[in-house]
This record gives C-alpha cells, sequence and structure tokens, in this order.
C-alpha cells in the first residue's frame, strides 16, 4: 500500500465559514451531514440505481465501440483505474478523458458503481475512468488521498501510449468523489510546481462536497476515519491555498442539507478569492444522491457544464474568469 502523503497544506489556524454547523450539539451536525435526511433516511434505491445503470453502461459503451480495461495503480487491489476509450483513442488525435471519482463518505461504493456516464463519453469521442481507492477504515484519509493522486501520476505515465490528452483531463467526484477531487487538484498544482510527473486536470466538477471536515468529527461517519482536529484540518481542501487551480464547477443538489450547501457556497466564495476560474450551480428537484446521474445526461444543467470542459484540448489556453453563479 503507498505511503500516505501529506493532504494539502492548510492553514490550521484559520476560522470555519459561517454556516458549516462545526459548533452545532452532535445531533444536529449528524442530522446535517446525513444527507439522506433529506429524503426520509433511505439511500439505497439511490445505490442500485448506480449499480444498474453502471451494468448498463458497461454494455452500452462497448456497443458504441468503447473498449474497456481495468488497471492496477499499486499492488493493493482495491487501488485501480477501470477505463473506457472510444475506437478513436490512439488512431489519431488524442481523446479527452472524464476522470470520476465516487462518493460514499470514503467509506462506501467503488468504481464498478460509477460507470454510468461512460457510454455519453464515448458516444462523443471522450474517455471515461472510474477510479478505486482503498475504503476506510481500511486506508486513512491520507492514504485515500494519495491513491486519488497516483491516478494522476499514472496517467502521465501512460497517456501518450492510451492517446490520451495530457491536457484533456477533467476530473468530477460526488460527495466524498468531489473532497478527493478538490484534494487531487492541489496535489496536482504543487507536484507540478515541484516538476514531478503528474497530470493537471483541465477542470474539475465537484458535485454535493465537503471541504471542511472538522465539523465531521465524533459524528457516526466518523466511526471509520478516525478524524481529529489536525487530521481533519490537513485534509480539508477548503483551508489551502488555492491560487493556481485549474477552472472548477461547484454543484448540489436543491434537496441538500444547509450544512452541505454551506459547504458548496463557502468553498467556491474561496476559488473565486484565489482568482481560480469558478461556476456554481444547484440543480433543481435533485438530491445529494441523485443529482450525480445528471453526469450521463450530455443535456442536463450539469451535464452540459460537464461536457463543456471536456471540449478540444485546452493546450494550456486559460480558462475563463472567474465568477459565482448559479
Amino acid at each position: 500500500m503507498p505511503q500516505p502523503a501529506d493532504p494539502p497544506a492548510g492553514l490550521p489556524d484559520a476560522a470555519l465559514p459561517a454556516g458549516l454547523y462545526a459548533d452545532a450539539p452532535l445531533p444536529l451536525r449528524e442530522r446535517q451531514y446525513s444527507p439522506s435526511s433529506c429524503i426520509g433516511g433511505n439511500y439505497q434505491p439511490f445505490i442500485s440505481a448506480y449499480r444498474e445503470r453502471s451494468a448498463q453502461a458497461r454494455t452500452d459503451a462497448a456497443r458504441a465501440g468503447g473498449r474497456w480495461s481495468r488497471h492496477a495503480l499499486s499492488a493493493t487491489p482495491s487501488h485501480a483505474l477501470e477505463l473506457c476509450l472510444p475506437a478513436t483513442a490512439g488512431a489519431g488525435a488524442p481523446v479527452a478523458l472524464m476522470l470520476f471519482v465516487h462518493g460514499g463518505y470514503w467509506q462506501e461504493l467503488s468504481a464498478a458503481d460509477s460507470l454510468f456516464a461512460a457510454t455519453a463519453c464515448v458516444q462523443r469521442g471522450i474517455g471515461f475512468a472510474a477510479l478505486d481507492y482503498t475504503l476506510a477504515p481500511a486506508a486513512r484519509l491520507g492514504t485515500i488521498i494519495d491513491e486519488c493522486l497516483e491516478a494522476l501520476r499514472w496517467l502521465a505515465g501512460h497517456a501518450a501510449a492510451l492517446g490520451i490528452a495530457r491536457d484533456g483531463v477533467v476530473i468530477a467526484g460526488s460527495s466524498a468523489g468531489a473532497h478527493l477531487c478538490a484534494a487531487m487538484a492541489l496535489g496536482a498544482r504543487d507536484a507540478r510546481a515541484a516538476n514531478r510527473a503528474v497530470i493537471m486536470p483541465r477542470g474539475a466538477v465537484l458535485v454535493s462536497g465537503v471541504y471542511w471536515l472538522e465539523p465531521l468529527i465524533g459524528t457516526t461517519i466518523d466511526g471509520a476515519l478516525h478524524l481529529d482536529t489536525e487530521t481533519a484540518r490537513r485534509a480539508s481542501p477548503g483551508l489551502a491555498e488555492l491560487a493556481g487551480l485549474p477552472e472548477m464547477l461547484v454543484a448540489w443538489g436543491e434537496v441538500e442539507t444547509e450544512a452541505f450547501k454551506a459547504q458548496s457556497h463557502a468553498f467556491a466564495r474561496r476559488l473565486v478569492e484565489a482568482a481560480v476560474p469558478c461556476k456554481t450551480l444547484q440543480v433543481p428537484g435533485r438530491n445529494h444522491f441523485d443529482v450525480v446521474l445528471d453526469l450521463a445526461e450530455p443535456e442536463s444543467a450539469l451535464g452540459r457544464r460537464a461536457f463543456g470542459m471536456l471540449g478540444p484540448a485546452s493546450n494550456g489556453a486559460p480558462a475563463a474568469a472567474a465568477s459565482i453563479s448559479k
């Protein structure tokens, strides 16, 4: 198993933004950081939908000419990349890639449950990948972050052979996956500054994420994470220096808890303050669990923006100016 890298450098004495319920009594924090509290408590039908739609996408993407493969990222079986490339990959100009990082509070789900956007990607000549990382409690959060960053290191060494555009990778994640995508972007920025080989994403789609982790300390979610104030702050992208990150879309569903909405609003504000190109999107009628399925629908509000990032390779051209919009 890879050794844990330092999570994004934080500002340990920085005050948390308002609205995160960090100082709320434990029962209130439990409710605010339980996404299912907005939908009656049962999120299993959405997990079943992920799996059913992913199984269908595996078949449909192959029928559309996609070539599936699985690539180990380390000696740990749970650390791998599920990759589907269109027939054009390696046969002409390099293709863009959507790299999806699943949620599940760092302790549920898998790449196999997260393939639902593959068909839409392949049909548009875009590659798709879903990342498997070791779940808590088998791995601590620092190790999980490093495993996710390793996917960008691996792509740096294999993009040319696979026919993937090095400047055409967009990372996308939901819930804990959004947190991990933010940490990946920070890690890639720092690795590039240190002249280490890594793919710098051209953009990131962050859906219903948690960017300050201190409010989770002591909740049932924390049972598998073993956070304390120091580890929570070190793993909080919201406390990091954000300048130099790629274009970001910060999105969430209308039917989310106030804490999750506050996390997204506050992180978007910090991105804009750091002059990072950033847009926000609240998706009407969607909740924490079904909003991410819109990534499989290129004509949806979320899908249009995500696939817009996956346009022609940028060759390092700057993205649009930073702003907050809905």
